[in-house]
């Protein structure tokens, strides 16, 4: 029989998660070079209380882990703060293991878990914002927390001890480190996970940031990556991505197919590198998402480069474009750099799509072939531009 090393958190707190190291890609979006965790967490009252499963193929180390802290058909309460799979997919385990439990869930939760994992209602207590269940000695309130990311999630905390189990919330892909003191860039991690999850959802978590600092939160268990055993860098940097803030700085996205276009994206990244911005280059052919995320939450500019395909934008240009608006970063401003070799019309696809997301576009410019002196002085003009915008100067 396997013996698994179970963390102890608090005093009747265990962390019973499972780690993926294997795992490379998320959402088949996401990349994950680090892997990643799918965190269970057991609170152990008089009653006992298992937060969030684990993704499905691990139910059994989840199984395992749990029978060797309590009897697992004994288990009074399994809480579904999301529903998403990674969290919530291995619930039709654990409840034919423990026929006597009961699902806590949000009311959206409590419908979703019915449809996804076919929990009978007989087997759901539906809670409300501030509703409580006493473990005995150990009480967990229930904190509704919508669109982070899913409508249905709620947060629990857990009172006596000051922890909260925030599932998706705060939380970091990698598979490595215990608590956050293990982890060396961990708040770099951390930003990436918000830019891919959470920054598309910045007014609700703004909500719940407002919520949370009613709280006495002394350690945050998230359900991807490492215990916060120190939760105000995380508090303070998640209180300046929710709010918006952002910094004197330009994201470059570009792509090129015969250098032109490249060319003129390094001219602007001198131009707006001179003039003090923050500049962070990235080619659409070797795009990595995570980091292309984590420089959008709080870049204040971006400028897109591509050539003319076909009477309108490179497809990897076009891709970064729709990725900008399904993410909605922070960006106030923006420019656009096209070459074309017969035909232009990239600038005017970029113009189209760029208009709904509200950014002033401080210019752009098109043409044909590889650039000229007089093309490199035109970039650095508008780099000048751009960068008078960022800092707040016109």
């Amino acid at each position: 029989m396997t013996r698994y090393v179970v963390p102890q958190l608090a005093d009747g707190v265990y962390a019973l998660g499972s780690r993926d190291h294997d795992r490379r890609m998320f959402d088949a979006l996401i990349p994950l070079p680090h892997g990643t965790t799918y965190n269970s967490y057991l609170v152990k009252g008089k009653k006992t209380a298992l937060i969030d499963t684990v993704n499905p193929g691990f139910e059994r180390e989840l199984l395992g882990k749990l029978d060797q802290l309590v009897e697992v058909a004994d288990l009074d309460y399994i809480v579904m703060n999301h529903a998403e799979p990674d969290h919530a997919g291995s619930i039709p385990a654990v409840m034919a293991a423990a026929p006597r439990a009961i699902l806590v869930a949000s009311e959206k939760g409590a419908d979703m878990a019915r449809i996804f994992y076919g929990v009978p209602e007989d087997r759901i207590r539906r809670v409300k914002d501030g509703d409580t269940i006493d473990l005995g000695g150990k009480a967990l309130r229930f904190i509704d927390a919508p669109f982070l990311h899913w409508p249905e999630t709620m947060f629990t905390y857990l009172v006596e001890d000051g922890m909260l189990f925030s599932c998706d919330f705060f939380g970091a892909h990698t598979a490595y480190g215990i608590c956050d003191e293990d982890v060396d860039d961990l708040l770099g991690l951390a930003r990436s996970y918000f830019g891919e999850i959470m920054m598309p959802f910045r007014a609700p978590g703004k909500k719940a940031m407002d919520k949370l600092g009613l709280l006495d939160i002394k350690v945050i268990a998230p359900s991807h990556g490492p215990v916060y055993k120190n939760p105000q860098k995380i508090l303070g940097a998640y209180r300046e991505w929710t709010a918006g803030a952002t910094s004197e700085k330009a994201v470059l996205v570009y792509v090129s197919m015969w250098g032109s276009t490249a060319a003129m994206v390094r001219t602007m990244a001198d131009g707006l590198t001179g003039e003090g911005i923050d500049v962070k280059l990235h080619n659409l052919a070797l795009l990595d998402l995570g980091a292309l995320a984590a420089d959008l939450v709080d870049s204040r500019a971006v400028v897109l480069g591509t050539p003319t395909v076909l009477g309108g934008m490179h497809p990897l240009a076009l891709y970064a474009v729709n990725l900008v608006k399904a993410l909605r970063p922070p960006l106030k401003y923006g420019a656009v750099l096209s070459s074309f070799g017969w035909n232009g019309g990239a600038v005017r696809s970029a113009a189209e799509l760029l208009a709904p997301t509200g950014m002033q576009v401080a210019g752009a410019v098109e043409l044909r072939g590889p650039p000229t002196e007089k093309d490199h002085i035109a970039v650095l003009e508008l780099a000048r531009k751009l960068s008078g915008m960022i800092r707040g100067n016109v």
